[in-house]
């Protein structure tokens, strides 16, 4: 009985362990992401991305390193297809993005 007590813990805590220990920073960054970029792009560990040519956010880091997509953000991305919405990012919106970004490496 003890044995499976512990285990529930346990699997409670690996579900939800990440989610309590993210940042504010991190927090916000991933509902950011959810509501703009979740419709296209995985923004998880392990879900295919809803747009099949949309990398998902996991990935985005053996592209680039993480901290050089900052300037990115803050003039605007832009790509060579035309689904990709441009986005220009305000400073603060920048490192909560990035701080989700780096947790998914």
């Amino acid at each position: 009985m003890l044995r499976l007590a512990l285990c529930q813990a346990l699997a409670v805590l690996m579900l939800t362990g990440p989610t309590l220990a993210a940042s504010p920073a991190e927090q916000r960054g991933r509902a950011f992401a959810l509501t703009n970029c979740a419709r296209c792009h995985s923004i998880d560990r392990t879900t295919p991305s809803p747009l099949k040519i949309a990398p998902p956010f996991r990935t985005l880091h053996n592209r680039y390193p993480i901290e050089t997509l900052a300037e990115a953000l803050a003039e605007g991305i832009v790509t060579g297809h035309p689904t990709m919405p441009q986005f220009q990012l305000e400073p603060d919106q920048i490192n909560d993005l990035l701080s989700f970004l780096k947790t998914l490496e």
